[in-house]
């Protein structure tokens, strides 16, 4: 399968930085870019939301240059884990270097939970990229995890002077094992 380089490597627009939320539950990852576009930044932001990979293809402009891709698992729901998983297949293997999280959500109904956690903390591991857990149906829990959101994008976008999308990774990685 072809990865997406080209498509999610577009141009780049001055003093943007831009979101792909990739989730099946389009109400939550709806609810997450409005906190997110509330936040306070210094740049400009956009968020473009999938339901899955392949992006459609748009052949009359050129895409934009993805900063950030969010991959959104439902704890609740399995068919949110496979369409990530095969949705991986369609990334660029330059963007596990730090331009990628899993953001697991519904962490508050662990007793409804779905999906194995280990297969969660596998995809980590496996993809090299942080796992970050939360309650978006919680507003104070959803505007937290706007705000760490927004942080980490403004380092993969290069806002933050000192500090690259890889490091950054890398002080995240498995914080359970510190």
């Amino acid at each position: 399968m072809a990865g997406l380089g080209l498509p999610l490597r577009g141009i780049p627009e001055e003093n943007t930085a831009i979101f792909l939320l990739v989730g099946s539950d389009e109400d939550m990852q709806q609810k997450l870019a409005e906190a997110i576009l509330q936040e306070k930044k210094s740049f400009k932001m956009k968020i473009h939301l999938a339901t899955s990979l392949p992006l459609p293809s748009d052949s009359n402009r050129l895409p934009p240059k993805i900063d950030l891709i969010v991959f959104m698992i439902d704890i609740k729901n399995k068919d949110s884990l496979k369409k990530v998983e095969e949705s991986l297949a369609y990334v660029d293997p330059s963007y596990f270097l730090g331009q990628v999280c899993f953001l697991v959500t519904g962490v508050g109904r662990v007793n409804c939970c779905s999906i194995e956690m280990n297969a969660v903390w596998k995809l980590g591991e496996v993809y090299c990229s942080p796992v970050l857990f939360c309650e978006l149906e919680l507003e104070a829990v959803r505007v937290t995890t706007a705000q760490r959101l927004v942080r980490i994008l403004e380092v993969c976008a290069g806002y933050i002077p000192g500090v690259s999308a890889l490091s950054f990774s890398s002080l995240m990685w498995n914080s359970a094992d510190v």
